[in-house]
């Protein structure tokens, strides 16, 4: 049995650091029954052990894993010794490992936590999350909760339990404390710059999004080891039913805040679409560290050695009427940069758009343009407005501009990076699981996500 110590910031309030007490040491206010205590169930995907990247004064030090012994549980327990070692605000996590066979039985059994963090495999993710709300447990699950219909299905019940059990069932949606997706959305409702959100059409939309992804790329600053199953659609799932769970869920939190959605009456699918990247064996043995493909990924490979992997999709679908377009996109690696995002909300009066290009340096950088080519002196005034408005809550924000747009200056502190960002979501998670409820409107908002994402899967698979 393998032993882990850390601690946890609340994550976007950096100065909090190293404030979190090991197991059983109390700070004077807190008592170790109200802590929570975090169960790790199968922890394939780098995801879980990032949202124990700093330490929370709420959760308590020792973390409960339960795990098949392999290469995916030592990777995971890795990153986590790595986060304890570092010479720069170490956390002090105390890792206490299950490897049997039985080991989700075991967990189960044992009941030695409240919180059942999830992020691996794909395939039991959503018989995972049921089985844990039925025994009483909240969950925190990485995205996707649900990778097709069958599996949506079973998210519907879940949620269903979750409310009879009193447990709160969320998953992780890093997007939403992206700085420039949070500008982006408030922007977005100050009338007198952005007007009203446009209709669009299916061939114009009035929201679009693209995300590029690699699949090499550093994690905690080490090259990152994928499992062989990513791959594999039936494991992983496709893109547009796990990467598009993040763009999905922008555009409902943007367009539509804190209202509840309705996923049998506000959402149209119009047209969809999946094609694959092709890897050579030489790069998958790169990712994975295997000589060889799998049983389960013969289907997928072409002439004797090429893997077309499912690793890109197109969503067309409307949202209580507004068009909106998602694409996502995986390729092997990047010549520049790294993983980049792409948006766009049209209004009637301005448009404000995402670019992570080589000319912002790969980093995401907010544009305001009119909403008519030409028209950027008509605007000037209610941009300066605005950003003046938005310096109220995030301080520090300015604009430059150039020719018919302005730059969104946005002031380095916000930049706290990707992996800051799980932190971020288990401080809103802690706060919920203090007030013991989740806002009216998330899980109206969870269940049109997935909705949405399945039901477009389904039917580019038809198409």
């Amino acid at each position: 049995m393998m032993m882990l110590r850390t601690t946890i910031i609340l994550g976007a309030v950096l100065a909090f650091a190293g404030c979190q007490a090991p197991s059983g040491e109390k700070t004077g206010t807190e008592k170790s029954d109200s802590m929570v205590k975090l169960l790790v169930l199968d922890p394939g995907h780098f995801h879980a052990a990032l949202v124990q990247k700093t330490g929370y004064p709420d959760i308590d030090t020792t973390v409960h894993v339960y795990a098949p012994d392999g290469p995916e549980v030592k990777a995971h327990l890795n990153l986590i010794e790595q986060y304890n070692t570092r010479a720069e605000n170490p956390t002090h996590w105390n890792e206490v490992v299950y490897k049997g066979n039985d080991f989700a039985e075991k967990m189960f059994a044992e009941k030695k936590g409240n919180v059942v963090v999830l992020s691996g495999n794909n395939r039991l993710k959503t018989d995972y999350i049921q089985r844990s709300v039925e025994e009483g447990l909240n969950v925190l699950a990485d995205k996707p909760m649900a990778i097709d219909t069958a599996n949506f299905s079973r998210l519907t019940a879940a949620f269903d339990k979750a409310a009879a059990q009193k447990v709160l069932l969320y998953d992780i949606m890093t997007e939403r404390s992206e700085i420039t997706n949070l500008l982006q959305k408030e922007l977005m409702h100050m009338p007198a710059l952005f007007g009203e959100l446009q209709k669009g059409t299916e061939k114009d939309p009035a929201v679009m999004i693209e995300s590029i992804h690699y699949f090499s790329k550093n994690v905690s600053g080490k090259q990152l080891i994928r499992p062989d199953w990513f791959f594999d659609p039936g494991q992983q799932g496709d893109a547009i039913a796990d990467v598009g769970t993040h763009l999905v869920d922008i555009v409902q939190w943007q367009c539509f805040p804190e209202e509840v959605l309705d996923y049998t009456k506000d959402i149209q699918i119009n047209r969809s679409r999946i094609w694959p990247t092709p890897l050579t064996l030489s790069q998958f043995s790169n990712l994975t560290g295997k000589t060889s493909y799998p049983d389960f990924l013969h289907p997928y490979v072409v002439k004797d050695s090429i893997l077309n992997t499912h690793a890109n999709g197109e969503m067309n679908y409307a949202l209580r009427g507004i068009h909106v377009k998602i694409i996502v996109r995986w390729d092997y690696k990047a010549e520049e940069g790294g993983d980049s995002h792409y948006a766009v909300a049209k209004g009637t009066k301005a448009m404000l758009e995402i670019r992570q290009t080589k000319a912002e340096h790969f980093k995401p950088v907010l544009y305001i343009k009119p909403a008519t080519s030409g028209q950027a002196d008509a605007i000037d005034a209610s941009v300066q407005e605005a950003i003046a408005q938005i310096n109220k809550t995030y301080p520090g924000i300015s604009v430059e501009k150039n020719n018919n747009e302005w730059k969104v200056i946005i002031s380095a502190k916000y930049d706290v990076g990707h992996e800051a960002h799980f932190g971020q979501v288990m401080e809103r998670y802690l706060g919920y699981l203090k007030q013991g409820k989740l806002p009216e409107w998330e899980v109206p908002a969870m269940l049109t996500k997935y909705y949405t994402t399945t039901r477009s899967l389904a039917k580019a698979v038809k198409e």
